[in-house]
């Protein structure tokens, strides 16, 4: 299996964001906020991968270019490390970065593998 993150696995859909932050599930694993909903619970939802939206506030990150170093780091460490999110049902997910200062690749790959294994046992334990 390549580790690809296509066009198809980011969460772009302004109506299935307002779903996700109104009816998804949320945990807190620093330095994310996870929000999640299965993509069976939201209509004309039938995408056959998990989306993922990452999100990093201008208020902690006034410069654009400190966001988007964040949001890089996140998505890569998401690209590689997506085929531990096995679930027969697709997830839209939200990661949401709230520490304030810029971690390293390092850090912020070990905390979104803690945060795909609690995701799995978080959406087997909702079944």
């Amino acid at each position: 299996m390549k580790n690809t993150f296509k066009k198809v696995e980011r969460l772009n859909k302004k109506k299935y964001i307002q779903e996700l932050f109104k009816r998804g599930s949320s945990f807190y694993l620093y330095p994310f906020k996870i929000l999640f909903l299965t993509a069976s619970e939201v209509e004309d939802c039938d995408n056959p991968f998990h989306q993922i939206l990452i999100s990093v506030p201008r208020r902690k990150f006034k410069k654009a270019v400190d966001r988007n170093t964040i949001r890089r780091r996140v998505r890569e460490a998401y690209r590689l490390n997506k085929a531990a999110l096995n679930t027969p049902q697709k997830l839209l997910i939200a990661y949401i970065y709230t520490a304030k200062d810029i971690l390293s690749y390092k850090e912020i790959e070990n905390k979104l593998i803690r945060s795909l294994d609690r995701l799995l046992q978080e959406t087997q334990k909702n079944k």
